[in-house]
């Protein structure tokens, strides 16, 4: 039986060594259970709608493999199952490409020649914060936004309360749940209501987006990330 502090990963690359050296890199790890490794989307989609399913916490993935590729794929995930969080690991890897993949729907964006100890850190940053960020990817990010975008009337606009603004600005600065629970002085439970509600609002796919958002319109400064 696994236990309820294993992070379940499936992995999903069209190259069969890297596939095979990651799970087994992984099932030398107490922390994870590969619940599946393949080689292309249709069978990751055929295995996330079988009955009785292991839904994964995480999923790594290439972005080119045959039938589906890594964006369509990613999309086809959050429509059906918001709860899975992505990373994407390509060697098509290019730091200006971040904010798209995170706003498809990504937690995180990962060149291919990661190192698989650094590839373990990742993925306990994004199952206990929901998404990552190098300061690289960061730097990049805050020259592509424009100095002067206007800030929205974010109460008239997406009709988000001070109580969700305030949630909002915590998640971004990379609280989780309980630690905000236990900031705010509210059940755990409360402050996942919240961010179901700020989603969606903001039309946001998973927290990676919450704080898009929150930067594109100045909710957060990107340099206090």
């Amino acid at each position: 039986m696994i236990e309820d502090n294993i992070i379940k990963l499936c992995i999903i690359d069209d190259e069969q060594l890297i596939v095979q050296l990651l799970e087994n890199f992984f099932a030398q790890q107490d922390r994870f259970d590969v619940v599946l490794a393949t080689y292309n989307g249709i069978n990751l989609l055929n295995y996330l709608e079988s009955e009785n399913t292991c839904l994964p916490d995480i999923l790594l993935m290439d972005l080119k493999m045959p039938q589906l590729d890594g964006m369509e794929l990613t999309d086809l995930i959050h429509q059906k199952y918001p709860e899975i969080k992505i990373i994407i690991i390509s060697s098509y890897y290019n730091e200006s490409s971040t904010g798209y993949m995170l706003k498809l729907g990504a937690s995180a964006f990962l060149p291919k020649g990661i190192f698989p100890e650094d590839l373990m850190e990742v993925i306990e940053i994004v199952f206990n914060k929901g998404y990552y960020f190098s300061c690289e990817q960061v730097e990049v990010m805050k020259g592509q936004l424009k100095n002067n975008i206007p800030k929205p009337q974010i109460s008239s606009v997406f009709n988000i309360t001070e109580r969700e603004e305030e949630i909002l600005r915590l998640i971004c600065q990379q609280y989780t749940a309980e630690e905000i629970a236990k900031k705010l002085f509210i059940s755990k439970r409360t402050v996942e209501g919240h961010k179901n509600r700020i989603l969606d609002k903001t039309g946001a796919k998973n927290t990676a987006g919450l704080v898009i958002f929150a930067v594109q319109n100045k909710i957060v400064e990107l340099s206090k990330l």
